[in-house]
């Protein structure tokens, strides 16, 4: 039973993952038609055009190629990277004495890529950048000439000039613009009476208001620049923040009119008060993402000169505005030149890399490897720092499609650094159809005489026709799709792929062996699937109808395996399952928790029957025990059958369970004994004649052991007694060594005792 069970788990793990790997198939789950829908469902998935290939023609390559597609009939086309222009970078140097002109210089490489795009492949290629030397600028300067800017203005009188000389060090080609701005030109921004629209400042001397003047535009000439600039005055209106945006977006879009060139393009904004922005006025402003997107269609890098006290507002507009710095004025701008030369080489330093709009369904990635080693993924795999001239860096970028976008028609985005001129084009063409889409064959022979073309090794049926040979008529079959009428679902394969689908009605296919065979109106069923038992379809017990087994009387479960036979569960009291369980499939299923066993007559918490059984056995046969006077009253039913000893007793089997008693007589001897209980009431009793009884104890062992065990105890106490006192005398005669070592008898004299004898020494004698 176990070894059936363990067959069927594996058999039923075996049938879901076949159908949980169907189910992760994309290509045979999307139900492809046409080689274009295949290549389209994801990058592995091809198409195999052999003719008479009968499985789905859209499959992962190893699956077609198992199902005998041969190596010409599979359609697999993939994505390509082609490089049309690759004009290696260079460093601006002087040739003939003259620089190089801004169109000559190239700094990022290659400049043209073609990209063949599969739905779900991606495409990749590199970009190089290296910063040039000597790189031509155009600098704007963009100035607010409200009155509390008169100080600042002194000083950008003579910018022109000295910014030349500091920025020779950087580029020989340096042009130079002015422009100015205050306030929109009405209320409340601006008084609107004669005498203020002429001298806004009176009683002080200042030129009348206005919103934006383009004063100079770029020029090399350093002259021209300090004198037009030393012309201007200040002016006022009245409130604190001023049309800035305004200026800045007139700056930016007006390109012939500054004078842009396409070479690095710097605004410098400087200013003392805020700004204002959209919805500040009925003459409304620019938003900030209008802002943005101008400043960088138009490849302006932005620095914002301000003071100390807009510092913190600039430095937050600047956040959203890339390739933009802010730098703190000083209180009369003598700072302003080192401050221009400091956001430059700030601005300079760093790469952006930006792309055109993408069209739908189309994603790009990048990773940038910088200097030292460094590598950047995600949204700042864009972006490298501290670049300096000379430098090189790679970009890694990935460009991957999903389906067919834009109908298939090519597309051209573009990737620039942000802040430079230079730019990569990039042509997008998408893979919407296979190769042998080109070799189609119209009103083919193959499509049932000519009602369709063949294509990619199927049919695409001309107008009211269908079927996969074209072979149905429109009017016949009221449906685009026959083969929905040949699936169970929307998920499930046509005719359960044991068919084919013909005018939208199920052809089963045919057996090797003619006794097994499809049938269903989706070829859903068979009479060979079933439940299998002892390697018997349905247990050799019953038959298979639609994967089913239909069991012989005698017979149910799923493989026909569980007799309804009863005789197997009889216990020895002939009762079924001792009547303490039910019959299933021939086995006993307890149903009181307490017993068990194979025909529930096993009771290991109940009290001992051998128990109850004892003293009526032994009273009966061996005429002892505290029943012997009461024996032939309460022992009535029981029947005794005498055996030589305990082996003769009946034994236990595979459809009988039988107790084997072992119990204690008066005497103290074991007596053995098995019952068996009649429908009669009566009590079948085997008693073995022969009994165990235990010896009686050796004496004189006994007490010999005893009387040696106390001798040799008192052997041991005495020997530990003599022991401790021996240590204990050596302990006494040392420490008696060491006092005596100790004492010391006093030897000095006493202090009052005087000698009798008194000593002369003659002081004439010399010892002669």
């Amino acid at each position: 039973m176990d070894m059936r069970v363990l067959l069927i788990s594996v058999l039923l793990g075996f049938v879901s993952h076949v159908r949980a790997k169907t189910d992760s198939n994309e290509c045979i789950s999307r139900n492809a038609k046409t080689c274009g829908e295949c290549i389209r469902t994801g990058p592995q998935c091809v198409w195999c055009k052999d003719p008479d290939f009968k499985p789905s023609r859209c499959d992962e390559m190893e699956s077609l190629q198992k199902a005998g597609c041969t190596a010409l009939g599979i359609e697999n086309p993939r994505g390509t990277v082609t490089i049309d222009k690759n004009k290696p970078v260079t460093i601006r140097k002087i040739e003939g004495g003259e620089n190089l002109r801004p169109e000559e210089i190239t700094q990022i490489q290659p400049q043209k890529f073609t990209l063949n795009l599969r739905s779900g492949e991606p495409q990749k290629f590199t970009l190089t950048f290296k910063r040039a030397e000597d790189y031509p600028i155009d600098l704007y300067f963009l100035m607010d000439l409200s009155d509390s800017m008169r100080s600042n203005l002194e000083n950008v009188k003579n910018l022109g000039a000295d910014l030349a000389r500091e920025m020779r060090d950087i580029t020989k080609d340096l042009r130079i613009g002015f422009g100015s701005f205050l306030g929109k030109l009405v209320m409340p921004f601006i008084q609107m009476t004669p005498k203020y629209l002429q001298n806004p400042c009176f009683p002080n001397d200042c030129t009348a208001p206005f919103s934006y003047k383009n004063v100079l535009s770029l020029t090399n000439d350093s002259t021209l620049f300090t004198q037009e600039v030393s012309k201007q005055k200040t002016s006022g209106n009245l409130d604190s923040p001023e049309a800035g945006f305004d200026a800045i977006m007139q700056a930016a879009v007006c390109t012939k009119e500054i004078g842009w060139r396409n070479v690095t393009r710097l605004l410098v904004f400087s200013t003392d008060a805020g700004f204002h922005f959209a919805g500040d006025g009925k003459l409304d402003y620019p938003t900030i993402s209008q802002l943005v997107d101008t400043l960088s269609d138009n490849n302006i890098q932005t620095i914002f000169a301000v003071t100390e006290q807009f510092r913190a507002l600039y430095q937050e507009l600047s956040a959203l505005i890339p390739k933009s710095t802010v730098g703190t004025l000083s209180t009369s701008s003598s700072n302003v030149i080192q401050l221009i030369i400091d956001s430059y080489n700030s601005l300079s330093a760093e790469v952006i890399l930006e792309n055109s709009r993408l069209p739908p369904d189309v994603f790009i990635s990048y990773v940038s490897h910088c200097k030292n080693g460094v590598s950047r993924k995600g949204e700042s795999g864009r972006t490298c720092f501290n670049i300096s001239i000379g430098d090189e860096v790679t970009f890694d970028i990935e460009i991957m499609a999903k389906g067919c976008p834009s109908d298939g028609k090519s597309e051209t985005i573009k990737i620039k650094p942000l802040g430079f001129n230079e730019e990569v084009e990039i042509v997008l063409n998408f893979i919407c159809e296979c190769e042998c889409h080109k070799d189609r064959i119209p009103n083919s022979q193959s499509c049932h005489f000519g009602n369709g073309a063949l294509e990619c090794g199927v049919c695409r049926c001309n107008n009211g026709r269908l079927g996969r040979l074209c072979e149905c008529s429109q009017d016949e079959v009221n449906t685009d799709d026959l083969d929905a009428n040949c699936r169970i679902s929307n998920g499930s394969e046509v005719c359960n792929n044991n068919g084919e689908c013909v005018c939208g009605t199920c052809e089963c296919k045919k057996r090797d062996n003619p006794e097994e065979r499809y049938s269903g109106k989706f070829c859903e069923c068979d009479n060979f699937s079933c439940d299998r038992s002892n390697n018997k379809l349905c247990g050799g017990h019953g038959r298979c109808e639609c994967r089913k087994c239909i069991c012989d009387p005698n017979y149910t479960g799923s493989a026909c395996d569980c007799p309804l036979d009863t005789s197997t569960c009889l216990a020895s009291n002939k009762q079924i399952c001792n009547g303490r369980g039910t019959c299933e499939c021939g086995v006993c299923k307890c149903t009181e928790s307490k017993f068990e066993g194979p025909t529930c007559e096993i009771c290991p918490t109940c009290p001992r029957i051998c128990s109850e059984h004892k003293d009526c056995v032994e009273c009966l046969h061996f005429g002892t025990g505290i029943k012997k006077r009461t024996c032939e009253k309460e022992c009535r039913n029981f029947s005794i059958i005498a055996v030589n000893n305990k082996d003769e007793l009946p034994q236990s089997n595979d459809q009988t369970h039988i107790d084997l008693c072992k119990e204690r007589d008066v005497d103290d001897c074991w007596f053995f004994f098995t019952y068996t209980s009649k429908n009669d009431d009566t009590i079948e009793v085997h008693l073995a004649e022969k009994k165990e009884c235990p010896s009686g104890p050796d004496i004189i062992p006994i007490v010999a052991g005893v009387v040696a065990g106390i001798v040799l105890i008192g052997l041991a106490l005495l020997l530990i007694w003599k022991l401790l006192m021996i240590i204990h005398d050596r302990r006494e005669f040392a420490k008696f060594e060491k006092e005596k070592m100790n004492a010391r008898w006093d030897t000095g004299e006493n202090p009052i005792y005087k000698s009798a004898v008194t000593t002369v020494v003659n002081p004439r004698y010399e010892g002669k």
